[in-house]
């Protein structure tokens, strides 16, 4: 690794480069580094902006570095973090060591900020019962409630109930934050607690003011018309659902008897047929029965009223004595029946209040009573609590101490590990250590990918990932109880004809060790190494031959299958009615002769062949042969031995990350050697011992020896015809 020097002229600063990936990386690995990283020319950082999601990375970190809340963070926000770290530390050089916990004594307290920081770690830790402690550590930040007392002012403006309790012992106030948060809901304060925000409390009050109006505009009218919108006062709610209870029933009582007025011939068809009583007969009754229930209310005459005692249905004898006892004497007095009239009379009363009901606010404020809001709204309550809360708001200082002190304590653990996968990539070209952006290791096909990358859009991830030249695998990792997740694994070593395809199945562990289930579902080719280019152009032409080989032996079976149907069927003809024999052929041994004159024909010319290359390249100096043997080599696979070459070399991480948001600054290359690193092939341990007794080996067939000693034959006879061997001899 080779490292140069570069003097910063604006500040003096020495900045050293190591070489790593084909470009040069800045070093980040001293105090004076981090205080000159906003000197350090932004060209040549590795990367200028990153996502703050779908990195093996602290997200509360990450969130606390993007400080404008954008899910990214940038150069700029990097440098502040270096900037304010540095000054409120007295020793920075923890910041390398990547502790989990602060020590308090390595905090600069003759810095303003840093004085106050010091004094909030010691409050947070005696809050936690750790007031001897020399250390704060991430975990006791974790949960920011535990420092927080639901009794006092927090700067969230967020208001418990305990902290009114506490502080103003106002119990008006008390009950007001109570109902807002039954009916509105709440928010939870600092310390955890349920309470109340300037929002639901404007939203509470606001209903609060409209569900009062609406009772007045009842109150109003009833005062000018008495019997108008509440006929009954407090109890027309009740009766009004009395009422709606049987007044379908009702109407279709009235309807029939107007319609025996219309005409006497309907009276006997509008009132149940003798055989609706015979189909009632033949059942066990009773006054709930459904049959009884279908029937009218009583019997229907032309201007007939309604009986409310004798001849009534008695499946709704009970709620027309409702009816009587909680409407009709009420508005018009005892009666043994009523008139049409007089039904009227009451729908129109019912109907004003259903009109007023239908304009109720819709708020859950509404189902509380009249007089208990309108006790809120006049004691003043909505500017007390807006005060209370307003006043939780001015109290920030203490929050926000808390804060910064969560901040500074993981910039201590995490600021030096971003920074070595943003400056500088260190930590991805660095052996012993994994990128924050590789999120585990695939296993597939006897090889281990250490490059994956977690994928959030497939689409617009495989749209720009195949400018990286890498052999590209996206496979659908899931895991019981765990929402599935998409990955993509760079292919750098080992083969892969007729490996990646859709379907095949792995094992994908998470960087906590954790096993999924990984399915391939795209794939994108490209060269893996000058060792697969070497053997493509043989396995492809390997590959041909098979493929018009089993086309060949397919064609050829299936020419069988159709001679052996059509004889069949010939035969069956045959059978049905036999023709007269045809006179037998007489041997023709002229034509066999031509044949095996044909063949040897053949053979002739692919030995003489054989033999002229094999006379040339035996009549050659011994040391050409091996020459001549290298050149036939690189001439079948050279070309493809040279492109992939070419593209081995333009390998590019950035296309891949830029791909997950990341805006990479450099080409950070995967150059041949680091390929080979990345991607771990099966191979069997040192030392390990190997039978290579196989009890289920396939049986060695001598047709290939057979074959070769046939060849070898032609050709020394052909030679020996030609007088090679007599010019050898002599």
């Amino acid at each position: 690794m080779k490292v140069n020097t570069n003097s910063d002229r604006r500040s003096g600063h020495t900045w050293r480069f190591f070489r790593s990936g084909g470009f040069d990386q800045v070093r980040i690995d001293t105090v004076d580094d981090l205080r000159h990283l906003g000197e350090l020319d932004q060209k040549l950082w590795s990367v200028l902006a990153c996502p703050t999601s779908g990195l093996e990375f602290d997200s509360r970190t990450l969130q606390l570095l993007d400080t404008d809340g954008d899910g990214r963070i940038r150069a700029p926000e990097v440098i502040a973090a270096a900037r304010w770290v540095c000054a409120v530390l007295k020793d920075p050089d923890g910041l390398f060591r990547g502790a989990d916990a602060l020590p308090l004594a390595a905090i600069d307290s003759a810095h303003p900020e840093g004085g106050k920081l010091l004094a909030t770690a010691q409050k947070a830790l005696a809050y936690l019962g750790k007031p001897e402690a020399s250390a704060i550590a991430v975990a006791d930040l974790a949960d920011t409630t535990r420092l927080f007392a639901p009794e006092h002012f927090n700067g969230d403006g967020i208001v418990p109930a305990e902290l009114a309790a506490e502080t103003t012992s106002d119990p008006a106030l008390v009950k007001a934050i109570g109902l807002i948060v039954d009916t509105l809901g709440s928010v939870d304060d600092r310390s955890g607690r349920p309470g109340v925000d300037q929002d639901r409390a404007d939203a509470f009050f606001a209903a609060a003011q409209a569900v009062s109006d609406w009772h007045a505009e009842a109150e109003a009218e009833a005062e000018a018309a008495p019997q108008t919108v509440l006929p009954l006062g407090e109890a027309t709610a009740e009766a009004a659902a009395v009422f709606d209870a049987v007044r379908a029933k009702v109407e279709d009582y009235f309807t029939r008897c107007r319609l025996a007025a219309f005409d006497e011939r309907a009276a006997t068809a509008l009132n149940p047929a003798d055989a609706a009583y015979a189909e009632l007969a033949v059942q066990t009754l009773g006054t709930d029965a459904a049959g009884v229930a279908a029937l009218p209310l009583a019997r229907a005459a032309p201007g007939r009223a309604l009986p409310l005692g004798e001849g009534l249905n008695p499946a709704w004898e009970g709620p027309l004595a409702a009816l009587q006892a909680r409407v009709i004497e009420p508005i018009l007095g005892a009666r043994a029946e009523l008139s049409q009239a007089e039904w009227q009379d009451l729908a129109a009363r019912f109907a004003a209040y259903r009109a007023w009901l239908a304009a109720k606010p819709a708020s859950p404020v509404a189902a509380l009573a009249a007089a208990e809001l309108r006790a809120l709204l006049d004691a003043g309550v909505h500017a007390r609590l807006s005060a209370l809360i307003a006043q939780d708001r001015a109290a920030e200082t203490a929050a926000a101490q808390i804060d910064a002190l969560e901040r500074l304590v993981r910039y201590h653990r995490d600021l030096v590990t971003l920074l070595r996968n943003f400056v500088t990539l260190s930590d991805f070209y660095d052996a012993g250590d994994k990128a924050i952006f590789q999120v585990g290791t695939l296993y597939l096909d006897q090889r281990s990918c250490e490059l994956c990358l977690r994928v959030a859009d497939m689409g617009r991830h495989a749209a720009l990932a195949p400018l990286s030249g890498a052999y590209l695998v996206y496979c659908q990792c899931v895991r019981q109880d765990e929402a599935p997740i998409t990955i993509v694994a760079a292919m750098t070593g080992g083969d892969a004809d007729e490996m990646m395809v859709p379907g095949r199945n792995g094992v994908f562990y998470d960087r906590q060790g954790r096993d999924w289930n990984a399915s391939v579902v795209k794939v994108v080719e490209a060269p893996i190494s000058v060792r697969q280019a070497f053997w493509s152009p043989y396995k492809r032409v390997g590959r041909m031959l098979g493929e018009q080989l089993q086309k060949f032996a397919a064609s050829r079976d299936k020419a069988v299958d159709e001679r052996a149907a059509v004889g069949v069927a010939e035969a069956g003809t045959k059978a049905a009615a036999p023709a007269p024999a045809a006179p037998s052929q007489a041997f023709d041994i002229a034509k066999f002769a031509g044949i095996f004159a044909a063949i040897g024909l053949a053979l002739g010319a692919i030995g003489t062949a054989l033999a002229a290359v094999a006379t040339g390249f035996l009549s050659l100096p011994a040391w050409q042969m091996p020459l001549v043997v290298v050149g036939v080599l690189l001439l079948i696979s050279g070309p493809s031995m040279l492109l992939a070459w070419f593209k081995l070399r333009q390998r590019n991480l950035g296309p891949l990350l830029d791909a997950n948001g990341w805006a990479v600054n450099t080409r950070a290359r995967i150059n041949i050697p680091f390929g080979a690193a990345l991607t771990g092939v099966a191979a069997l341990p040192p030392g390990a011992s190997r039978s290579l007794a196989d009890p289920y080996a396939e049986k060695q067939r001598p047709w290939g020896t057979w074959m070769f000693l046939l060849i070898v034959a032609v050709i020394a006879f052909v030679l020996w015809q030609q007088g090679m061997f007599e010019r050898l001899v002599s």
